[in-house]
């Protein structure tokens, strides 16, 4: 089983800021574990976050 991970270390993964990641906490837009008062992540759930952020690029036919 991967190790989970805490909110430093999420944010650390994402390259964000601690902040960015109690943001999406509280907006409940990021998957995460509540573990009594503890906040952790599992690394797949980050990464499926991730793939969730990408932008599909539209390419527009010429007339």
């Amino acid at each position: 089983m991967d190790q989970l991970l805490d909110i430093a270390q999420a944010a650390e993964r994402l390259n964000v800021t601690q902040r960015f990641i109690r943001r999406l906490i509280a907006q409940r837009r990021i998957d995460y574990l509540k573990i009594g008062k503890f906040i952790r992540f599992h690394p797949t759930d980050l990464d499926k976050w991730i793939e969730h952020q990408r932008i599909q690029h539209v390419r527009h036919e010429a007339n």
